[in-house]
């Protein structure tokens, strides 16, 4: 068989790697606790550390990561031909591109643009903003090329300040390819993204004598709109704008009575829009039933962004207003009129006014060009049009040929080594790069599911989910959906009275069935259960001498977790939206985001202030749907899981006032 002349062509250990589970410290060999000790010693900069440990590293499998670790340690005092070699040695590989990416970073850092040009056709993953800067500024330099465009929309996505894009952006104000007005609008975004460092230094390439009073702006933005203006000059009103915005991320009724009492009479028109549109943004983030009023006040909508058009339509929503939210949702960007989200709310907005048939009828196109299984909008496009939400037939089965070249894919090999011998981050970089970057430019659906199958049969679930996810036609929810643990999560939800595809989808969303995940805050283990909590709720459920370190056994995370949830289901009177969100934001949120008026679960999710808050929701309650259908094989219907959301009823005590 094919299957088997492949896996005998490969070494005995990164066979071993992929179809066994995770490998204990115990069962690891001695190459293997080298390449740890030489991330550890990466993670410190210790070069000499990693230069003494190379050596012992030849030969491993994941010898190329020894190599990047130890040269990259030390890449500013490495000489070109050193690095070349390196990149010729590991030709085709994610580490010889991660370090080509590093190079040009370094070169563009030091001006060096002739090594830049000569090496950068070979940088295949073309993911750096600031690498693709340096790039178009090279163009610029060289051509006069008109690249002002394409600087201006990678400068205005990146949050942060970046050396490179800032470095083109003044060459490029220098040459006046960007007027005034473009590096203003990027102080702005960066304020309204609370990124007063950003904005600064997009402020001081047109104006460096106003530092000073950027960081008033920054501290104090009230006290520097009371200044005493002594002349309105384009430079002022454009720091008065930074200053309102600044204001309104604090208190957006303050800011708009500045703008009406003082600034308004000042200000542009483009000024004006801009600066209501961001206070009603903050104030619709809020939750505050006068954001639209706020919005009510712009003149032209072409004025605002995408973020603020997208608040606009959310705060319509939460009034029901269907013609504002379809004036909203028109006023956006072509690209921004196609995510899922506003495709679906404009059809229920033309649903929801249509005056004849043939109006319904292009509101009901709309939605069907939406509809499927694939996502929160999609599910509810299918409900909307009247059906429910069922599985749809899984694609054909793969080949043992399909299955083979997947297995036989030497960065698929590596990334599944890594992983399993703890280097997680290093893994999901490799598997990331070859299935993405494939010799051909991207692996076609059918190697994508063969892929995705090598990652469930391995037990990696996070690239074995995200891989089948990435399918654009083939829909395999059963790959897509996977169910570990099965009978302990059944077991469990059962014995408590919880819905087991509610417990699915949430594990699915928080930590991709990877058993030891850690957050960022703490969280650990397969349904990221932070410390205080899992105290708490073990105290709850009477689960004697429980300790935090037992969080990471699977069976004790579950049990915690999966008490914690159905106590946070109880408090809420059974709302799974807003459970959810109290699982991931805190109940005290969740309680404080249910107040106003009664909204239908889709348009209560889409308020959610916070962006991770509002996708978590959205997805858990998404993947809980598919989970039902797939665990009891009938149709599921999404809008009944959402019901509706409003302030608790007077009637209807808090179950659990100290639920953490």
């Amino acid at each position: 068989m094919l299957l088997n002349r492949i896996l005998t062509s490969l070494g005995a250990m990164a066979l071993m790697c992929i179809i066994q589970g995770p490998v204990a410290a115990q069962n690891l060999t001695r190459q293997d606790e080298v390449l740890l000790q030489m991330q550890k010693a990466f993670a410190k900069n210790d070069a000499p550390k990693l230069q003494q440990l190379l050596t012992q590293a030849q030969g491993h499998p994941l010898e190329s990561w020894a190599a990047y670790w130890a040269l990259k340690a030390r890449l500013e005092t490495a000489s070109p031909e050193e690095i070349e070699r390196m990149l010729n040695r590991y030709e085709g590989t994610y580490v010889e591109d991660r370090l080509r990416a590093d190079w040009l970073l370094q070169l563009g850092k030091q001006r060096d643009w002739s090594t830049f040009k000569r090496i950068h056709p070979g940088y295949r993953m073309r993911d750096d903003r600031e690498i693709r800067c340096y790039a178009l500024g090279i163009e610029a330099m060289d051509a006069k090329a008109k690249v002002a465009q394409d600087i201006k929309r990678l400068w205005y996505a990146l949050r942060e300040a970046d050396e490179g894009c800032t470095y083109v952006a003044e060459r490029l104000h220098a040459s006046k390819q960007l007027s005034a007005d473009d590096i203003w609008r990027k102080a702005r975004l960066a304020m309204d993204a609370n990124r007063p460092k950003a904005a600064r230094k997009a402020v001081d390439i047109e104006a460096p004598r106003v530092a000073d009073q950027m960081v008033l702006i920054a501290s104090d933005p009230a006290q520097y709109l009371r200044k005493r203006i002594v002349a309105i000059t384009h430079k002022r009103k454009e720091l008065a704008v930074l200053a309102l915005i600044r204001l309104a991320g604090k208190d957006p009724d303050e800011a708009a009575e500045q703008l009406s009492a003082k600034w308004g009479l000042m200000l542009s028109q483009e000024e004006r829009d801009w600066t209501w549109g961001v206070i009603g943004k903050q104030a619709a983030q809020k939750l505050q039933a006068n954001a639209s009023a706020y919005f009510d006040k712009v003149r032209n909508d072409g004025h605002l962004t995408d973020d603020m058009l997208g608040w606009k339509v959310r705060a319509a929503l939460r009034q029901k207003d269907w013609p504002a939210v379809q004036r909203g949702i028109s006023a956006m960007s072509a690209q921004e009129q196609k995510d899922s989200t506003w495709v679906y709310w404009s059809a229920r907005a033309q649903l929801a006014t249509a005056r004849t048939n043939a109006q319904r009828q292009a509101a009901r196109d709309q939605l069907q060009g939406l509809a499927s299984m694939r996502g929160f909008y999609e599910q509810l496009a299918l409900e909307e049009l009247g059906q429910n939400v069922t599985l749809p037939a899984r694609p054909a089965a793969l080949t043992e040929q399909e299955k083979a070249l997947a297995w036989a894919n030497p960065g698929l090999q590596r990334a599944l080594y890594a992983i399993r011998i703890g280097l997680r981050s290093e893994g999901v970089r490799e598997w990331n790069y070859s299935t993405n970057l494939h010799t051909s430019g991207g692996m076609n659906e059918r190697e994508l599911l063969a892929a995705a199958d090598l990652a469930c049969k391995a037990e990696v679930w996070d690239r074995c989910i995200n891989t089948s996810e990435r399918t654009p036609t083939a829909l395999d929810l059963e790959q897509r959906y996977p169910m570990p643990l099965h009978d302990i999560v059944l077991q469990r939800a059962g014995d408590i009275g919880l819905d087991p595809a509610y417990v699915y989808g949430l594990i699915r969303q928080e930590s991709r069935f990877i058993m030891d995940a850690r957050s960022h805050v703490g969280a650990s283990g397969l349904m990221q259960v932070m410390p205080a909590t899992a105290r708490w709720t073990a105290r709850k459920i009477g689960l004697g001498g429980f300790s935090t370190s037992q969080l990471t056994d699977k069976d004790v995370n579950v049990r915690i977790g999966t008490a914690y949830l159905k106590l946070a289901l109880d408090d809420f009177g059974g709302s799974m939206p807003l459970a959810a969100a109290a699982y991931n934001a805190g109940p005290s949120r969740s309680r404080a985001w249910r107040n106003g008026p009664v909204l239908e679960g889709a348009i209560w999710a889409e308020n959610v202030p916070f962006s991770e808050t509002r996708n978590y929701v959205k997805k858990v309650l998404a993947n809980t749907t598919v989970y039902a259908a797939i665990i009891t094989g009938q149709p599921q219907s999404l809008k009944a899981r959402l019901g509706l959301v409003g302030p608790r009823p007077a009637d209807q005590p808090e179950v659990n006032e100290d639920l953490p």
